[in-house]
């Protein structure tokens, strides 16, 4: 265990951030997964608006710096070549 005060603090900080990076990851996932199911399912239309959403919420994973930009814009380039390809 730590015995400085600061590095206490660091400790607790790094849990909460990690349980924060967790949460953000399996949501990420999940909303990846619902484009896909929709792709595999051959419906444009709600892969669009799918899309639509997992480009929202992957930028703001960027922003929160949970992803890295040019992660984020692999993500986002791929999922688009796919349901384009609907």
């Amino acid at each position: 265990m730590a015995n400085h005060k600061s590095s206490i603090k660091r400790i607790r900080q790094t849990i909460v951030r990690s349980e924060r990076n967790r949460f953000y990851r399996t949501r990420l996932k999940n909303i990846v997964k619902d484009v896909r199911s929709a792709i595999t399912a051959g419906n444009k239309e709600e892969a669009a608006s799918a899309m639509g959403v997992a480009n929202k919420q992957i930028q703001k994973f960027v922003s929160k710096g949970v992803l890295k930009k040019e992660t984020a814009a692999r993500k986002i380039s791929r999922l688009h070549r796919a349901v384009n390809a609907i």
